[in-house]
């Protein structure tokens, strides 16, 4: 299943990948019609567009991880970002829209995986742009066939004990994983566990980092 890791590499150092020169779909091509008929009338502009994506592109897995170190340090916050991480995440400063945002925490006993099996719906506020996995079908179809598997070719293995759980975003609600803290990090300060916290543990097929 394609990931991020690449044993493929080109002479530049970055994975090879095929060329996007096929023709545009149905819905590339509506896409491309209604936006020009919305700055035709008037209603949007070029330049709108263009901050709305720069500001899209600016998003990262670090805004996720500033949730995650939070939680791991604040029982009040953990407790109201479990009951509803829109109004807390929305709390901390983050605009995440109207979208119904739900956090899962990955316990001893559970894990949890995060996928969308018809397209790509992803926590984009918090976490950026999704990688070029999420939205495969590969991993939308095996994630949940075989959600062990998956998550042993990113490289976690877990105790038979555990139980893993796949949820399916939507197009009105997307989840966050909230990863289990690494041990032997009592000391660290927040901003220090946010740099242990990885995209792939808050989607659920990475860990945390130990410091």
């Amino acid at each position: 299943m394609p990931h991020d890791h690449h044993d493929h590499l080109s002479p530049s150092g970055h994975p090879f990948r095929e060329d996007d020169d096929t023709p545009l779909s149905y819905w590339q091509t509506m896409e491309i019609a209604v936006r020009e008929l919305l700055v035709e009338k008037g209603i949007t502009t070029p330049a709108d567009i263009t901050a709305q994506i720069e500001a899209m592109d600016a998003r990262s897995p670090a805004n996720g991880a500033q949730v995650v170190a939070r939680a791991w340090t604040d029982p009040a916050f953990r407790s109201a970002l479990l009951a509803d991480a829109s109004t807390a995440t929305r709390d901390m400063g983050f605009d995440i829209g109207p979208l119904n945002l739900i956090a899962l925490e990955n316990t001893d006993d559970v894990h949890n995986m995060i996928l969308c099996t018809l397209c790509s719906c992803y926590p984009r506020n918090l976490l950026g742009l999704p990688p070029d996995w999420y939205k495969s079908r590969a991993y939308r179809s095996r994630t949940v066939r075989e959600p062990r598997a998956v998550l042993a070719e990113f490289g976690v293995t877990l105790p038979d004990t555990t139980t893993v759980r796949v949820h399916d975003s939507t197009a009105d609600m997307r989840y966050i994983v909230i990863p289990a803290r690494p041990q032997g990090t009592e000391t660290l300060s927040e901003m220090e566990l946010a740099a242990l916290v990885t995209r792939d543990s808050m989607i659920g097929t990475g860990l945390a980092k130990t410091p």
